[in-house]
């Protein structure tokens, strides 16, 4: 996002910037996520759900908007005041896609997983020599 903007990676300085060059990156994220996205929905023949998470997807309605609105022809009904109101649920109840916003502890999940890593290895056999 710097290198297309020239400005931040960071999306909430992009978004509240009135550069052209912000808005650039901006769009280009959102096709990427869009195209990237479709593409995966193709390989699997199609999706129930689609889930907005981690910082960006939890944090940005602006981005969850305009991605949304890329992938209407998964028959997305997107519900623009569920996600200005940063609900759970943003697609509409005629949705056949439902859309939803789920945070994420990622820092909890790293520790978690270091933790069983350690333990493992703690209680692990030890090789006999050879």
């Amino acid at each position: 996002m710097k290198g297309l903007s020239g400005i931040s990676n960071d999306v909430r300085e992009l978004l509240a910037s009135k550069d052209p060059r912000a808005k650039l990156a901006l769009d280009h994220f959102v096709y990427r996520i869009s195209l990237y996205g479709g593409m995966l929905v193709a390989a699997m023949g199609g999706i129930d759900g689609l889930v907005f998470t981690a910082g960006i997807g939890e944090n940005a309605p602006a981005i969850r908007e305009a991605v949304a609105m890329r992938l209407t022809w998964l028959g997305l009904d997107f519900d623009p005041d569920a996600n200005a109101c940063n609900k759970t649920l943003i697609s509409r109840s005629t949705s056949r896609v439902a859309c939803y916003v789920i945070p994420t502890d990622e820092e909890l999940m790293i520790a978690r997983h270091t933790l069983a890593v350690l333990r493992a290895q703690c209680h692990a056999p030890e090789e006999k020599p050879r």
